[in-house]
């Protein structure tokens, strides 16, 4: 048995230049997993806390005063270090110790676990023989929360090369649309000055429609049939949109309004419309039934639950129970432990619904998304 012989954290930044925490964790005084937690810019509401009031130093601080309760076990248990660090904090969302703190401390130790076992990190989480690689799934064009004023209300258009033989292939393909995409937009604005949002897609001052069209013009220049060699994925993040107090979804950059039932018919006619594989959060995150009429009128395209489901796998089976997605994002930060991450996994793997490995806006350069 592999044991827990040091454990530490520090405060430091991630992509988008804001505060988080990274902590190491040491096995058999050599085996050293190193872990810095993410943090979204579009964060549902029933997320795990990612730092108890906003602070970083507060997580680090609780974990530094707890770091002998770590000390000793099985860096293998997995369900040992989440109780662990439930030991620490009761809450169900980690508002004590922080979400954030939680998702590093268990990534890190079962990579310090993997290399004490000589396996690769993917050996240690996974529990299929059949192993192949996903289709990566690439964001090139940003609006909504990710990207400034002037760009889509919508936060994402993604690309999926469906056609390509191996994850190699995809990749590439996925890439020379991106390339391509800026052309376009440098031809038709001369002044682009090469804008990204958070995640690398294109930043340009279209409206929804606009930044549609001319997704699927980079795609068909490449001699790419949408649908076939590349499909188009689009990540509505609805809860943005949705006020409350309207009770309905305002569209500000657009200029218009969608009540329940024009939401609908607004997200299904791009679904139609654009061919898409993939609908991310096409209604706000608690419109459980109206997400469920969206996914019975597209059986074959990935209508997936981000805010909706929330990497928790309590709200997961009540999507399940109403048939409101056929799949859905896994953010292990959403969940907070991996632990919690993986039970969320294997809800959806016994209800049939497909996962989308998810990395945050605000980023670390950690590989464990890859696993």
């Amino acid at each position: 048995m592999s044991k827990i012989t040091t454990i530490s954290g520090r405060v430091l930044y991630n992509s988008r230049g804001s505060k988080t925490i990274e902590v190491d964790v040491v096995t058999d005084e050599k085996f050293i997993g190193r872990v810095c937690a993410p943090s979204g810019a579009s964060v549902g509401k029933f997320e795990a806390v990612s730092f108890p009031n906003n602070s970083p130093e507060e997580s680090l601080s609780i974990l530094n005063k707890n770091l002998e309760k770590f000390i000793g076990i099985d860096s293998s248990d997995l369900k040992q270090v989440h109780d662990v660090i439930h030991s620490i904090d009761e809450t169900d969302n980690y508002a004590k110790i922080g979400g954030a703190c939680a998702f590093a401390i268990t990534i890190a130790t079962t990579e310090s676990a993997a290399k004490a076992e000589n396996k690769q990190f993917f050996q240690m989480i996974n529990t299929k023989s059949d192993l192949k690689f996903p289709f990566p799934l690439g964001n090139i064009l940003g609006g909504g929360a990710h990207a400034g004023p002037g760009t889509p209300d919508i936060q994402e258009i993604l690309v999926v090369s469906i056609g390509a033989k191996t994850v190699r292939e995809s990749i590439d393909m996925n890439l020379q649309v991106h390339k391509e995409l800026k052309k376009l937009i440098l031809k038709g604005d001369p002044t682009f000055t090469n804008g990204r949002g958070d995640e690398g897609g294109w930043a340009p001052k279209f409206n929804n429609e606009e930044a549609l069209d001319i997704s699927v013009k980079a795609i068909e220049n490449l001699g790419f049939s949408l649908g076939k060699e590349v499909a188009l994925g689009v990540d509505f993040a609805s809860s943005t949109q949705w006020n409350e107090e309207k009770e309905k979804y305002v569209y500000d950059r657009a200029g218009f309004e969608n009540d329940s039932g024009e939401q609908i018919e607004f997200a299904s006619g791009i679904i139609d419309k654009y061919k898409l594989i993939y609908a991310e959060d096409a209604v706000h995150e608690e419109a459980f039934e109206d997400m469920a009429e969206i996914t019975k009128k597209f059986p074959n395209s990935m209508i997936t639950g981000d805010d909706l489901t929330v990497t928790n796998n309590k709200i997961l089976q009540k999507a399940v129970d109403v048939k409101s997605c056929n799949a859905a994002i896994l953010k292990v930060n959403q969940a907070g432990s991996l632990y919690d991450a993986l039970e969320f996994a294997k809800v959806a793997n016994e209800n049939n619904i497909k996962l989308i490995t998810s990395h945050r806006s605000g980023e670390s350069s950690d590989s464990h998304i890859s696993h």
